[in-house]
């Protein structure tokens, strides 16, 4: 379960640093590196987001866990 939360941690990382490109230099990585609209860049940003609805699940499903 480690190596998930950890993939799960990574792939937020990624997608928060994008989103601090565009927001803070208008330059966005994943379609610069993909080219803008591509499959391989919605793909990328489909796996980010469900990544980020999985951390949305995890954290109110089991909130007694987390304070722990």
């Amino acid at each position: 379960m480690r190596a998930l939360n950890t993939t799960k941690l990574v792939l937020l990382i990624i997608g928060g640093l994008n989103w601090g490109l565009v927001g803070f230099f208008n330059y966005n990585l994943v379609d610069g590196i993909f080219g803008a609209g591509s499959v391989l860049a919605r793909v990328v940003y489909a796996i980010v987001g469900l990544v980020a609805v999985w951390a949305l699940v995890d954290l109110f499903m089991n909130p007694a866990e987390k304070d722990a």
